[in-house]
């Protein structure tokens, strides 16, 4: 979750599993979800159930994959920001567009 910028509140409504629960999964008690409730949390968070266990994501994403999926998560960690520092993150990004990459310059 942390990961993907998303909340309690955002994955249960993505998920469809309630919230309560994912609190209790997330709490020192250590309650384990179904194997159903794992599933879903796991699409809601886009990765494999078996990273949820494990820790580990042997899926490999391409390019193409990896740069949405950067995208989202700097789009949902923007959408936390107030507007000052948000504005700051657009600014930033922008000058980070127009800089100059020193590994091409020789």
């Amino acid at each position: 979750m942390a990961y993907s910028g998303m909340l309690v509140k955002e994955l249960a409504a993505k998920s469809g599993v309630p919230k309560h629960s994912i609190d209790n999964y997330l709490n020192t008690r250590g309650q384990l979800p179904s194997i159903e409730s794992g599933v879903k949390l796991a699409r809601a968070l886009g990765v494999s159930a078996e990273y949820l266990v494990s820790g580990r994501d042997e899926r490999r994403l391409d390019g193409a994959q990896k740069k949405v999926r950067d995208v989202l998560l700097v789009s949902r960690l923007a959408e936390q920001l107030d507007d000052e520092k948000r504005q700051f993150l657009i600014d930033f990004t922008r000058w980070l567009k127009l800089r100059k990459d020193p590994s091409s310059a020789q």
